[in-house]
């Protein structure tokens, strides 16, 4: 006979309601298979044939990412819902620069007590990204650790893995004269949330406030998740005369831009080619920022960028605009090294 008698649940640690929660996400997880997956959630690992997916000489490309303090915003509001998209974004985003195709997403879920119904959206919006990118999700991993985490909060972090046939490695070709064209962002995407939360308290706002510069509240406003541009850029490679990719995350233009560009090149961009969003343009003049400091920081409404052939621009601005995207021609790549900047965003 115990003396105590304590379980796991007196720690706080449900395995019911973690088991409750694999249960609940199968059918979501199932709308995500794709060519190569071999088993379900619910194993000890995820098995992923290569060759299934109809690869013959493949390079895996790995990235893992999470989704910053924009959490916060998500937690304070209760809006969890695309919170999970962002995840996703943020590390297939990343995959498609390097010239590959996603493949499969793993989740890490870290909480202090398990709610369910949170987790499930939570993971809902995981699996929609993984969806819209023609990610499988394979596999996750949820945390129940009481004492970690303050009531309510949790964190997230993603891994994805990618493939392309050998040689068909991105950047590559990247020339002077090439022309940089500029995929609208959807907002402030989820970098540079500490910033923006810090803009927040200034203005004196709630997140339940009307936004200033849009319809419903700024919570809402500012919960617009990171677009997903994996199909569009990838059919934009295969079509040909895409030299490089770079996504606009952390780091802005400024820092982004020559993480893709040969030693020797640079980057000139026309401040006019393209409208600031109302939302960067509130947080610059809400905040006193620069506008230095607003483009290696935020996105400032371009969310990825190609370096393409300049033979080739007119067509593939074309075919990006008809897979959706608004395309803005940029500027081109100099010899002089680092991003340039004419005109003025504000």
């Amino acid at each position: 006979m115990t003396k105590n008698g304590l379980t796991y649940a007196d720690a706080g640690v449900d395995i019911d309601a973690g088991n409750s929660l694999v249960e609940r996400i199968k059918p979501a997880a199932k709308r995500t298979a794709r060519p190569g997956v071999m088993a379900g959630l619910g194993g000890f690992g995820a098995l992923f044939d290569l060759k299934g997916a109809g690869y013959t000489d493949p390079v895996l490309v790995a990235a893992t990412d999470g989704v910053g303090t924009k959490l916060r915003i998500a937690i304070d509001t209760g809006n969890v819902d695309t919170i999970g998209i962002d995840l996703v974004a943020m590390c297939v985003n990343d995959l498609v620069c390097q010239g590959a195709e996603p493949l499969f997403f793993l989740d890490y879920f870290a909480t202090g007590k398990l709610e369910l119904d949170e987790a499930t959206r939570i993971i809902e919006g995981i699996a929609a990204g993984c969806e819209a990118s023609g990610c499988a999700l394979i596999g996750g991993e949820t945390a129940e650790m009481p004492g970690m985490y303050h009531e309510g909060d949790f964190d997230l972090a993603g891994f994805a893995v990618g493939a392309m046939e050998r040689g068909a490695e991105l950047p590559a070709g990247v020339s002077e004269g090439d022309i940089l064209l500029g995929l609208a962002s959807d907002g402030v995407h989820s970098n540079g949330y500490s910033l923006v939360r810090r803009v927040v308290e200034l203005s004196g706002l709630t997140w339940g406030d009307d936004a200033p510069f849009t319809d419903g509240t700024l919570g809402e406003a500012l919960l617009a998740p990171t677009r997903l541009y994996v199909k569009q850029a990838l059919a934009a490679v295969r079509a040909g005369g895409v030299h490089a990719l770079a996504h606009i995350t952390g780091g802005g233009l400024t820092e982004n831009l020559p993480r893709v560009l040969p030693e020797g090149l640079g980057a000139q961009i026309d401040l006019g080619s393209w409208e600031l969003p109302p939302v960067f343009r509130w947080l610059a003049e809400t905040g006193g920022m620069a506008e230095a400091e607003l483009l290696k920081t935020f996105n400032a409404g371009i969310g990825m960028v190609l370096a393409v052939d300049a033979a080739e621009a007119e067509a593939l601005t074309v075919l990006l605009a008809e897979a959706g995207e608004t395309v803005h021609h940029l500027g081109t790549i100099t010899k002089s090294e680092g991003v340039s900047y004419t005109g003025a965003l504000l």
